[in-house]
């Protein structure tokens, strides 16, 4: 419940044997469900409204500056894509949701593409819902937050952008976020992150490892600084 969230606001250090990211690369798009990788690898899955940086925060925790490609035009991206981490898991990046030039029949494509992703797949360890930090949440992103309570996947919600509003700013928006989402079960984080800066990077990556499960933190030592 939200009364335990950790709202992370400030970066830490971490020990040398903490999980890291070490390399990553562009496997294949999907358009239905046909394409969907079906595999033993565990997957964790990121969303959000077209806007709101979903890509920028996938080079960012990648440290990869156009492996997750962005563009100008909102709402252009209408695949599943999937990238192969450490040749363990899957970044699965859903197609953007919301935008308002998008017509109405592309918009219930997408809604099925995603309702279809999430059925039956058992491989799924924790979703990232994308939202813009500095607005209240859209009807679209609460829809998106809800999607992940249904399928009882955790997720973390990444309050993209906080590199545009001043700490006090993003201090009330935090908590008006905390506030927005009180009731949300699947939720248990509250992260604001730039991905400008790679404001709260380590820790975002310091989750994920602890959501894996098909791991071995033996393998990261000092070795691999």
């Amino acid at each position: 419940m939200v009364e335990n969230f950790k709202v992370i606001d400030e970066e830490a250090s971490y020990n040398s044997d903490d999980f890291k990211i070490k390399g990553s690369e562009f496997i294949t798009s999907a358009s239905d469900r046909s394409g969907f990788i079906i595999d033993e690898k565990e997957q964790l899955v990121f969303a959000g409204r077209s806007n709101a940086g979903k890509s920028s925060l996938i080079n960012s925790l990648l440290n990869r500056k156009k492996l997750a490609k962005t563009s100008n035009t909102p709402g252009k991206t209408r695949l599943v894509n999937y990238f192969l981490i450490n040749e363990n898991f899957y970044f699965v990046d859903l197609p953007g949701y919301g935008y308002a030039s998008v017509p109405k029949t592309e918009r219930e494509k997408w809604r099925r593409l995603t309702e279809n992703f999430f059925e039956g797949n058992d491989r799924l360890r924790l979703a990232f819902s994308i939202v813009d930090i500095r607005h209240k949440p859209t009807e679209n992103d609460m829809m998106l937050i809800d999607t992940f309570d249904f399928f009882n996947i955790p997720q973390i919600v990444i309050l993209s952008k906080k590199d545009k509003l001043s700490n006090n700013k993003a201090f009330v928006q935090v908590k008006m976020f905390k506030k927005l989402l009180a009731d949300k079960k699947s939720i248990v984080e509250i992260i604001p992150y730039s991905s400008v800066k790679h404001f709260n990077r380590g820790k975002v990556i310091k989750i994920i490892g602890e959501y894996l499960t098909d791991i071995d933190l033996e393998e990261y030592d000092d070795r691999d600084q």
